[in-house]
């Protein structure tokens, strides 16, 4: 088959296919950026907003005062349950296991203790002990064997805690023996 189109009339026809092909190029280009511009405009200014009220939040907090200040507080308070702790170890008088279960191994069964305190000032180094005791006897017999145990120097019962007759509430103080 023989071609009737002259050269120039040809190369003018492949330059209008190209140019038609380039331009639903750039149209189907152009058709995509629109679509992309619409799915992400929400999405950004929905960016934009949560930035702008997490900043005004932030101006707001910088403003307060008062949390400042109660968070201070609370880092102090920490601070010094801290420094309780640590220090602890300087102090030294930790009521030992010893004191404690001497205590524990020369209680009757039907001595019933409710509470351990210490003390540690410029006096000195105290145990306190309070319960209840059933009778005189037994309360009597309690104190007699923490006076044998080793463990302390010297146990005071006061003279009050003899008053009642039965189900009495007494009070033992106790100096450890220094060991």
């Amino acid at each position: 088959m023989v071609n009737l189109i002259p050269k120039k009339e040809k190369k003018k026809m492949i330059m209008g296919f190209r140019l038609r092909l380039v331009t639903l190029f750039l149209l189907t280009f152009d058709f995509c950026i629109l679509i992309a511009l619409v799915v992400l405009l929400p999405s950004y200014f929905l960016s934009v907003t949560k930035n702008s009220l997490a900043n005004a939040k932030l101006e707001t907090q910088k403003l307060d005062p008062s949390l400042a200040s109660e968070e201070l507080a609370v880092i102090e308070d920490i601070n010094k349950k801290l420094d309780l702790v640590e220090n602890a170890e300087k102090n030294k008088f930790l009521p030992s296991v010893n004191v404690i279960n001497a205590i524990l191994l020369k209680k009757r069964p039907d001595i019933k203790i409710t509470e351990i305190s210490y003390q540690n000032d410029t006096r000195g180094k105290k145990i306190g002990v309070t319960g209840t005791a059933p009778s005189r006897e037994v309360l009597l017999l309690f104190r007699l064997a923490l006076e044998s145990s080793p463990a302390f120097k010297s146990v005071d019962l006061p003279i009050s805690n003899f008053v009642k007759g039965s189900n009495i509430q007494f009070y033992l103080n106790l100096i450890p023996s220094e060991k």
